[in-house]
């Protein structure tokens, strides 16, 4: 690992998502100071994603004028699941990996310290950390992206589990026999309410001739699939029947998954997030929470609040950032 310079006063945040990456220089106190966001191009493979990263790292720093001398740390969130000793992605199925060395490979492009961990383990730090400024001491995150994966946070400290796992919430089984999901079971969360599953079904309603605005955003040639969440955002304000019910659908999912949530931890706060949740946060927040309401025990959802996460698609880069600096105080330790 390349040595910790404590005059370097910036942190690197990094949000790796299936089909997006997003970075961010953070201060020491972890406040956004600039951005940068590309396309991940999972399909091109793992090098080629890698160099992908370390490019928008230091097209964010470059953004806000600033030097990759000065950039002590950076910290990253994978989609999968994550060996954080040694930042190795044993698992990310959303990209195609199997025990890929992420941090190695990222610090010989970096030159710094890189701090891996499962993404949705740091976006529940952001949220827990610098959003609610480590305050509830039972919290679970639950972030709704191209995947679905949650965090825990359980006595005031983030819950890794025995192999340091915790938290594929989108892999509870919803619906035995369910459609089939990335990770190759059939049923689960993900494959019911993430962005992808919810693309997969409205582009499978259109070709059995059910009618849609979305043909309309669709370029020459592509897929609705290739669509983003604000497009459906754009087709539920001009009425779209056929997006209202996929959306509603997958409001109801997401409503089953916190009551059981609910039902087996009793946390004080659940937190959504991801960027579907940023974007369509109006139309599904509410069948969410009457969903929540019906499916959990009698005096369970009592004190329990359930809310939407500000820092919207930043959650990521916040917690990322706010892991590298904690890695980097370990090392000075």
């Amino acid at each position: 690992m390349p040595d910790v310079d404590i005059q370097r006063d910036l942190l690197m945040g990094v949000d790796l998502g299936g089909t997006k990456i997003l970075a961010g220089v953070f201060n020491s106190h972890v406040s956004l100071l600039s951005s940068n966001k590309i396309s991940t191009k999972a399909e091109r493979g793992y090098d080629a994603v890698v160099e992908r990263i370390a490019r928008c790292v230091k097209d964010a720093v470059d953004e806000g004028d600033y030097s990759m001398k000065q950039v002590r740390a950076v910290g990253v969130g994978a989609p999968g699941a994550v060996r954080t000793e040694t930042g190795e992605v044993i698992f990310a199925p959303n990209l195609q990996w199997r025990q890929v060395p992420l941090k190695k490979d990222l610090e010989k492009y970096l030159g710094v310290p890189v701090f891996v961990d499962n993404d949705c383990t740091v976006c529940t730090r952001g949220v827990h950390e610098i959003e609610m400024k480590s305050r509830p001491r039972h919290m679970i995150g639950i972030f709704l992206g191209t995947g679905i994966g949650g965090g825990l946070v359980l006595n005031g400290e983030l819950y890794l589990g025995s192999q340091k796992t915790a938290g594929e919430l989108g892999h509870m089984v919803l619906e035995v026999g369910g459609p089939k999901c990335g990770c190759g079971n059939k049923g689960c969360f993900e494959a019911l309410a993430s962005r992808s599953a919810i693309f997969r079904r409205l582009e499978l309603e259109i070709k059995n001739g059910a009618k849609s605005v979305l043909i309309d955003y669709v370029k020459e040639g592509g897929k609705v699939s290739t669509l983003r969440s604000g497009d459906l955002r754009k087709a539920l304000k001009k009425g779209d029947k056929l997006v209202e019910l996929v959306i509603k659908d997958a409001a109801r999912y997401t409503g089953i998954a916190v009551a059981n949530l609910m039902n087996l931890l009793n946390p004080e706060m659940i937190v959504l997030g991801g960027g579907v949740m940023d974007a369509l946060e109006d139309q599904m927040m509410p069948v969410i929470l009457e969903t929540a309401k019906a499916y959990a025990m009698p005096g369970t959802a009592k004190g329990v609040t359930i809310v939407a996460s500000s820092l919207g698609d930043n959650a990521g880069i916040t917690g990322a950032a706010a892991l590298a600096r904690k890695g980097v105080a370990a090392i000075k330790e």
